[in-house]
């Protein structure tokens, strides 16, 4: 063939496909047409469009071939006439031997054996070489040879033209995955796992949507998809930023055109004509739509999305959930940041030019990877802002983002928040300076009383990834993106007074102590551990009338208040919706609240003397009143309690004058947590005559002696803990109708002796403790309890077990039954039955034998039974165990013999101090475990041993397969 058009070094552009062919009789043919359906699939083909001149081949065809990954040779009548040809036949059987290149033999109108053996027609035209290149004929002939063995195609068999060509292109498509180098997998960090992924959730669903926050790397992820299967699609377009090319003069317009002009492979197609869609829906396509921000953009550029073929796939990348959810898109893939291996390496990579870090530079690059938590863009950016940057400059910066968020970064981010209406703005605002971590409940009520809309607002901010709810209902937010809000307030003013929001201590501390208050300031978050003490003026909130948040709490244990004031003048507060004040110093609250606002109240370590005072008419606090504090006296005014119809959880711990509470409180709608731990002096509550929707009742440490027998009209109960309350004698049978009570924690009830009944019944109980209690017989009915996971009667002297397990699958969720101490004689004979049970502690008890069920504990792991001093003998025990611990039982003589596990490593086994063993016994018990444990180890290691000479025996194989070929 002739030489090269290319005028470039072919080393430094790699080809997909090298076409070798005869020029003279398959140029304007079947060269041409597979030319062309390779191109259409976007294969880089190589063809030689100049005719063969000369013999010689040049070094810049050769170099081609060498930067080809496959290359097909068409072998025709004439082939054999062209030295060029064979010398391009040689060379790229060359590089199948050296580079692996995969070569593709097509007989066009020719017989392979022909080829093979240089015979027929094909064979005449070979041998008119012989004169002219005598020197090479031995080498041609076994390159021919060689390629006419290799697997391809046969016209002769596959006579349909068409078809022919479609079996090589599609044989290429499968082919190309495995030997062309993704240039991800050099330039990109961390993608491959997660294309894997979105592969697999894209071979089962026709529509997929990436969704993440900015700068996550959704648009890279995307497009190296894209570049990755494209091939695979008659069509296929990848439409970038279509969120801001939309937003030009005729925008959506020109993707469109450019959408349909690709995939129909048509520069002159007319958008907006219902024939484009109908041609596009009878085509297999790829289609990604990168940075969609509504559903209108997707209809306007696709239509319809039901009209395309099955086969056809459509990728969607968005900021925004609900986007993808209004296509009815089968799958949503949730991009999430690198972990720290992935984001130094990404980080260094632009920082140092390097993959590894710089050993000097190693804790400085941790703290960017620890600021940018995770996203590519950051770390990209702030690699390059410190690229050959000194070290104090590093030090500097870093400081410097602590309080800054670099402006690059904050451009990206800011899109999603510049797409929020007013009142989500607000509600994005308030998250990041104030709600981050807090229960999304709490942030809903307060901000529904600031006049905004949370429902839909949170939810929009979720869907649009800019806060996140966690399983625990607590609010979560990327830093980034609570530094992006936060550095929306800061932009507001320079002087912090005229800010709409304060949480930084030093801005905080520079307004109440110089009186800087202004009434653009809406809420205010200090962490006073972090300031000196700060003595308020009487009117330093006065100019604060919009104040609706106001928190000052200490990070520290215990630690003090530091804001001190005498008195408050009015309007103080008028607009307050949420108040903190850890160690607040006045006696009473300030009389000025609105209690038609107000929807928290936090006085921690306060000195109120007075919770409430008089018959206010605190009408609407909604979520949470706290007084944690000693010197309370007063319980709530009865004829108050009916206007806190909203108030969600009542904590009075440590209010040790406290000594009733009225029955109104227990019939509040939305009371769902009673917290009275430490109220020593309160010793009963009322009874209740409707149902109570409380879930969690806390009566730790009270003086409680008996719990009222209307508990039952608390039917969702969950979580009852009346541990250490020394008073209490008994439990009401009603007890036992709270289906939903999942942990009854008695700890430390001293004088409670006896269980209901009927304890069975509660089949939602999953806990039951009932440690150094005086209980003296556990019911039979206990063993009903299947979804119990752990009973714990530690130090409760004198207990009496049930004497069979009579029920099959008794007790079958229970994991843990601690029994020590408790003073038992004798264990049930069918304790095997616990066919769950994983730790079984019996120490310090009674019992002279252990029942020889055990060994069917197949799950059992911990067993302790040390200082069980009248235990005289241990049966066999189950292979399972990790621990046995034998130590001090005294009067113990005989074992009937140690089981291990099948484990690369022993249990341990303590039988120290057991005076009456034979320590002959002992020592061959524990010889013959060892013999057991030598005999397993060698089995292993001859499992191990075939393995390796089965490999072994496989790469020998495969090598001289190799050889051969």
């Amino acid at each position: 063939m002739a030489s090269s058009s290319s005028s470039s070094n072919p080393r430094n552009k790699k080809h997909d496909v090298f076409l070798s062919f005869s020029g003279e009789d398959t140029r304007d043919n079947f060269t041409s047409h597979l030319y062309s359906a390779l191109c259409q699939k976007g294969i880089e083909t190589f063809i030689d469009d100049q005719l063969n001149q000369g013999d010689e081949i040049s070094q810049s065809l050769l170099d081609t071939i060498e930067a080809s990954s496959i290359s097909i040779i068409i072998f025709s009548e004439k082939y054999a006439s062209s030295g060029w040809c064979l010398d391009e036949l040689s060379k790229i059987l060359d590089c199948r031997k050296v580079y692996a290149q995969i070569a593709i033999p097509v007989f066009y109108r020719v017989d392979p054996s022909h080829v093979r053996k240089q015979i027929g027609s094909f064979g005449v035209s070979f041998s008119e070489l012989e004169e002219k290149f005598p020197e090479r004929m031995q080498r041609w002939r076994s390159a021919l040879t060689e390629a006419a063995n290799l697997s391809g195609f046969d016209s002769l068999v596959i006579r349909n033209e068409s078809e022919l060509i479609k079996k090589v292109v599609n044989d290429i498509l499968e082919k190309l995955p495995k030997v062309v180098p993704c240039d991800s997998k050099n330039e990109l960090v961390g993608v491959e796992s997660r294309v894997e992924e979105i592969e697999s959730l894209l071979g089962a669903a026709p529509l997929l949507g990436i969704w993440g926050i900015g700068g996550i790397g959704k648009t890279t992820i995307a497009r190296v998809i894209f570049n990755r299967i494209s091939r695979n699609f008659e069509g296929s377009c990848f439409l970038e930023n279509v969120r801001e090319e939309s937003q030009k003069p005729g925008g959506l317009a020109s993707l469109q055109q450019k959408l349909l002009s690709e995939v129909l492979k048509d520069v002159n197609v007319i958008p907006h004509i219902d024939l484009n869609f109908r041609r596009l829906s009878r085509r297999k396509v790829l289609i990604v739509l990168d940075d969609v921000t509504c559903f209108n953009q997707i209809e306007s550029l696709v239509g319809s999305l039901d009209r395309l073929l099955p086969e056809s796939r459509i990728l969607i990348t968005t900021r925004n959930k609900q986007v993808i959810r209004n296509c009815h898109v089968n799958q949503i893939y949730e991009m999430k940041g690198f972990g720290d291996d992935h984001a130094l390496e990404l980080f260094n990579r632009h920082a140092f030019r390097q993959n590894l870090v710089d050993v000097d530079y190693k804790e400085l690059s941790d703290k960017v990877i620890n600021y940018a938590q995770g996203v590519p863009l950051a770390l990209k950016i702030l690699g390059c802002y410190l690229f050959e940057r000194k070290r104090e400059v590093w030090e500097n910066a870093i400081k410097k983002l602590k309080n800054f968020l670099h402006q690059n970064i904050l451009d990206v981010l800011k899109i999603s928040y510049d797409g929020l209406d007013n009142d989500e703005k607000n509600i994005f605002l308030d998250v990041a300076c104030f709600f981050k971590g807090e229960d999304v409940y709490l942030a809903k009520k307060f901000l529904e009383a600031s006049g905004f809309y949370p429902e839909i607002g949170i939810s929009i901010l979720v869907d649009k990834s800019l806060i996140a709810i966690n399983p625990y209902n607590k609010i979560t937010m990327h830093d980034l993106l609570q530094e992006l809000g936060r550095e929306i307030v800061r932009q507001e003013s320079t002087n912090p007074g005229n800010r709409t929001r304060l949480w930084h201590h030093e801005d905080i501390y520079e307004v109440l102590a110089y009186n800087r208050g202004t009434e653009a300031i809406e809420g205010m978050c200090l962490d006073m551990s972090k300031v000196k003490e700060i003595h308020l003026n009487s009117d330093t909130f006065t100019k604060m009338r919009k104040l609706r948040f106001l928190k000052f709490y200490s990070s520290i244990h215990k630690g003090e208040n530091k804001c001190k004031v005498s008195n408050f003048q009015s309007p103080v507060f008028a607009e307050i919706r949420y108040l903190h004040w850890h160690g607040y110093p006045l006696k009473s609250l300030p009389s000025n609240i609105d209690p038609e606002k107000l929807v928290l109240l936090e006085m921690p370590r306060s000195n109120i003397e007075e919770l409430w005072s008089g018959n206010q008419h605190y009408g609407k606090l909604k979520r949470k009143i706290i007084a944690a504090c000693n010197t309370i006296t007063k319980s709530p005014n009865p004829s108050l309690i009916p206007h806190l119809n909203k108030l969600v959880s009542l904590k009075l711990s440590g209010c040790k004058s406290l000594k009733s509470l009225p029955a109104e409180m227990f019939h509040l709608e939305f009371l769902k947590e009673l917290d009275l731990l430490g109220c020593s002096k309160l010793k009963r509550l009322p009874e209740m005559s409707s149902a109570v929707n409380i879930e969690e009742v806390i009566l730790n440490g009270t003086a409680i002696e008996e719990l009222p027998s209307s508990i039952d009209c608390i039917s969702g109960l969950s979580i009852l803990d009346v541990q250490n309350c020394k008073k209490l004698k008994s439990l009401p049978s009603n007890l036992c109708k709270l289906t939903c009570l999942r942990a009854l924690i008695l700890n430390g009830c001293s004088k409670l002796q006896r269980l209901p009944d009927e304890l069975g019944n509660l089949e939602a109980l999953g806990y039951l403790h009932a440690e150094g209690t005086g209980i003296r017989e556990v019911p039979s009915s206990i063993v009903r309890l299947n979804n119990v996971r752990k009973l714990d009667f530690k130090g409760t002297k004198g207990l009496s077990l049930p004497m069979t397990l009579s029920l099959s699958g008794a007790l079958r969720g229970l994991w843990c039954l601690d029994l020590t101490d408790c003073g038992i004689t004798e264990l049930p004979e069918n304790l095997g039955m616990l066919s769950s049970l994983i730790n079984l502690y019996l120490d310090k008890n009674n019992f002279e034998r252990i029942p020889e069920s055990i060994i069917q504990l197949s799950t059992l792991l911990y067993f302790r039974l040390s200082h069980c001093e009248r235990l005289q003998s241990l049966p066999e025990l189950p292979c399972s165990l990790l621990e046995l611990d034998a130590h001090h039982c005294t009067a113990l003589e005989s074992l009937s013999g140690l089981f291990l596990r099948d484990e690369p490593y022993r249990p341990c086994i303590d039988l120290s101090d057991n005076y009456k063993m034979d320590q002959n016994v002992t020592r061959g018990i524990l010889q013959d475990a060892l013999q057991k444990f030598k005999h397993m180890a060698t089995e292993r290691w001859k499992r191990v041993e075939e393995k390796v000479c089965l490999w072994l025996s496989l790469v020998s194989s495969s090598f001289n397969l190799f050889i051969k070929c």
